[in-house]
């Protein structure tokens, strides 16, 4: 069941995002942070969600406050509830995308991303899950951040697209991890052969799948170097709408790369 608010969210929202007067912030983080594992989509992906996603944005919750609640979205990746380690990977990425960083953050999310089994994109009670991906969008994050190595975000990708599972990508899963893995590949101390080598490992699955129904992890994971392809000639927005295009590192030998990966898909 879902825990009531204290806070009137709708209202916050209306008057600009003000902060509420009458409780202490740390207060209404916290309670935000309830919210954002709340089984109610309509509280974890409602109003609760755009002012934490705003405060976070405009530095209202910063420095300490903000980094504890990095810590707490850490931890919450061992949650029982798939809504709260999904939502948990949003969170995070907010902070991180702010500049914040932990490698205690950063090693949670390697325990948990390629190992999530629960993959479906939207539940009818439950709303969105997208673990993947949500995941695909703090790795993206990750992968750009100057203090994490980027081969190491790689090879959190590799391992997601090799994992086996039954779920079939839907509401543009694999679009999502494809941008995700393009940000990464956008940090300039990326070499050529580094970039390639990544390349031929994470699309070897391919050639023995050649022939016959492909699992959906095969699918999957076609269907996302297929993205990643056109990415590599386009380039790929660095956050989001209005952020500039960013080209790929070593582009033109990543489309060759993928090309000739897909060619036995």
């Amino acid at each position: 069941m879902s825990a009531p608010t204290a806070t009137d969210w709708s209202q916050v929202c209306a008057q600009d995002f003000a902060v509420p007067a009458d409780r202490p912030l740390d207060a209404l983080v916290d309670e935000l942070a309830l919210a954002l594992a709340d089984p109610d989509p309509r509280i974890r992906d409602g109003d609760p969600y755009a002012v934490l996603d705003t405060w976070i944005a405009r530095d209202v919750v910063a420095g300490r406050l903000r980094t504890s609640l990095g810590d707490r979205m850490a931890e919450r990746f061992g949650d029982p509830a798939v809504e709260a380690r999904t939502f948990a990977a949003l969170v995070l990425d907010m902070i991180v995308g702010r500049g914040d960083f932990d490698p205690a953050w950063l090693e949670a999310f390697a325990r948990w991303y390629p190992a999530e089994t629960d993959l479906r994109g939207r539940h009818p009670e439950l709303g969105w899950l997208h673990a993947t991906a949500h995941g695909a969008d703090l790795l993206g994050t990750f992968g750009r951040h100057p203090a994490v190595a980027p081969g190491r975000v790689l090879g959190l990708a590799t391992a997601r697209l090799l994992a086996p599972t039954d779920h079939l990508y839907g509401e543009r899963e694999d679009e999502r991890l494809a941008t995700g893995i393009a940000r990464s590949l956008t940090r300039p101390e990326l070499t050529e052969e580094e970039c390639v080598a990544w390349v031929e490992r994470s699309a070897g699955f391919l050639a023995e799948h050649r022939r016959g129904p492909a699992p959906a992890w095969v699918s999957n994971g076609a269907r996302t170097l297929r993205a990643l392809l056109v990415l590599a000639q386009t380039g790929v927005r660095a956050a989001g709408p209005g952020t500039p295009l960013l080209p790929l590192a070593h582009g033109p030998a990543v489309t060759a790369a993928l090309l000739r990966a897909l060619g036995p898909a």
